[in-house]
């Protein structure tokens, strides 16, 4: 079966070199890489679904690096533009762009595309308001005025479906396009395990109670930056009270109708694409 989008990148991330901005510079050689990314920055794609690399002379001059990783003892990077990040995860072009790419390079994207967007946000200390530096090859920002160091962060967010009698939980945003149907979906808070925020974020949003809940996979998702943890759960029973504020409808599908669905068959729903945890969510427990 395969794995969950945004997973399975193949760059060494070479935490070692991070730590010494001489080795680091040393590394920074005429054979590295760096990664071409257009507005909101959407990857350039070729035909074999490769993201699009350019050499260092192109970056902007006194540009501010990114080290993504090695990968056949070139050093990869990406330019930090500080550009807002926005919802271009709405673009048709970037929707297009995701679904040439092949795994492991939606990966390398992924990691790309958070510590960017990242960097974007934080420009100033969280703690005095200070503008800070870039360290740690681009995986850190320092403040000079009160030492802080500041790394990126990622939420973690739980996705999941709650079953009842064989049959899947689904619900739909008012924002989504026409049909579409997903997992209900939520921010983990502050001093909650994950099976507390599966069990609260479903009771708050649909009204159903449940227990038993078991993890199935995770995925990071670059918009910004968090960490979708997949997740099954029984309900009590199939009644339904919907938080309006949350979603436009919500439906029980079964099996052999989600078969269909993600088959291309119709179905009462259109299911979430590929590169979504969601559907891979559904394609597990399909199965």
């Amino acid at each position: 079966m395969s794995p969950p989008g945004f997973t399975g990148g193949a760059l060494d991330r070479a935490d070692r070199l991070r730590h010494d901005p001489d080795v680091l510079a040393a590394a920074l050689d005429w054979r590295t890489r760096l990664l071409v990314l257009g507005p909101g920055y959407e990857p350039e794609v070729d035909e074999g679904g490769r993201l699009g690399w350019t050499s260092l002379a192109q970056a902007p001059e006194d540009a501010e690096l990114v080290l993504l990783g090695l990968a056949d003892g070139r050093a990869h990077v990406a330019a930090i533009t500080y550009q807002p990040g926005g919802a271009a995860f709405r673009s048709p072009r970037l929707l297009m762009a995701l679904a040439e790419l092949a795994p492991g390079e939606a990966a390398t994207w992924a990691a790309a595309r958070s510590v960017l967007d990242w960097h974007a946000r934080h420009r100033f200390c969280a703690n005095c308001g200070t503008p800070t530096t870039v360290f740690r090859a681009g995986w850190g920002r320092k403040c000079e005025a009160c030492a802080t160091e500041h790394f990126p962060r990622t939420d973690p967010v739980v996705i999941m479906i709650a079953e009842h009698d064989g049959r899947a939980l689904l619900g739909r945003q008012a924002a989504w396009p026409a049909g579409r149907y997903s997992a209900l979906a939520g921010f983990l808070e502050p001093g909650e395990a994950i099976e507390e925020a599966v069990a609260r974020e479903l009771h708050e949003e649909a009204g159903v109670r449940v227990h038993d809940v078991r993890y199935v996979a995770s995925q990071p998702w670059p918009f910004p930056s968090q960490l979708m943890i997949a997740c099954v759960a029984q309900a009590e029973d199939d009644a339904l009270t919907l938080d309006t504020h949350e979603l436009e409808d919500a439906i029980w599908v079964s099996r052999d109708e989600v078969r269909a669905v993600l088959a291309g068959g119709e179905g009462s729903f259109i299911a979430p694409p590929p590169h979504a945890i969601a559907h891979t969510l559904l394609t597990r427990w399909a199965g």
